[in-house]
């Protein structure tokens, strides 16, 4: 595992897929500001890298991906530093929402505030099957914010209410039914299930998968009219590169 800095570790594989470990963050993973200063500079670097097919985020522990932010800390602020702290956070969130690749976030164990606003930020969620889910905020006397916002147009807003003002763990099977994770994956399947995934998107062309992604981004804040006609655009530039010509013809050539 190459160390980008002490808090963001990758792996290379020839196929163009990269898993970035997050490291040196507790037995569960917890976010303090180092360390999500170091995975935001982590991904922010590896976002240049046209190379990459699809980005896969873990946790170094093999209890959680992120298990949320550092109580510990945020104990501690004023309200300029709780500001400033979740700015942090926030900024860490944009950068996996904005990460030019597909980017899966694989999940074991404990998911909570913090790291499930991380993971909400990802494309593609996968548990494991004993994996738990919460937003634990107001229990300890701060609403949950920044990227909790994505929550009512994952799972809805009544969803969504509860899991942020009761502050109520799910299971797995819960978050698969509610559509907070895409699979949840059998007893001991979690890297299996994340591979089939890894499967299916390295089966499609890059550069269109990298314009759906940024397609989608702006689908979720435009309005449906806007949306359809920004499409036009998008759909006639993928034309500028040879994935449509190669990859109809390789269709063409199959159906015969």
């Amino acid at each position: 595992m190459q160390m980008l800095n002490p808090y963001c570790g990758v792996d290379r594989d020839p196929r163009g897929v990269v898993r970035l470990t997050i490291c040196n963050a507790g037995s569960l993973n917890i976010l303090g500001s180092a360390a999500i200063k170091g995975v935001r500079e982590g991904l922010e670097a590896l976002s240049t890298d046209r190379q990459i097919r699809v980005l896969v985020i873990a946790g170094q522990s093999p209890k959680s991906m992120i298990g949320g932010a550092d109580i510990k800390e945020m104990a501690k602020l004023d309200q300029a530093a709780a500001e400033k702290f979740i700015t942090g956070l926030r900024d860490l969130c944009e950068a996996v929402r904005a990460f030019p690749a597909p980017v899966i976030a694989r999940m074991p164990g404990w998911c909570l505030g913090g790291g499930l606003e991380v993971a909400a930020a990802c494309d593609f969620r996968i548990a494991a099957h004993d994996a738990r889910f919460g937003m634990p905020e107001v229990r300890v006397g701060i609403p949950s914010v920044i990227h909790a916002a994505l929550l009512p147009r994952l799972i809805g807003w009544g969803r969504a209410r509860w899991l942020v003002m009761t502050a109520e763990n799910i299971d797995a099977p819960t978050a698969l039914a509610w559509g907070l994770v895409d699979v949840a994956a059998p007893e001991g399947g979690l890297d299996a299930a994340v591979e089939r995934t890894v499967a299916a998107l390295l089966e499609c062309g890059p550069e269109a998968l990298r314009s759906q992604k940024a397609l989608l981004r702006q689908w979720e804040e435009l309005p449906l009219t806007e949306s359809v006609n920004l499409s036009i655009g998008v759909f006639g530039r993928s034309f500028l590169t040879d994935e449509p010509h190669r990859l109809m013809q390789g269709f063409i050539d199959r159906k015969r």
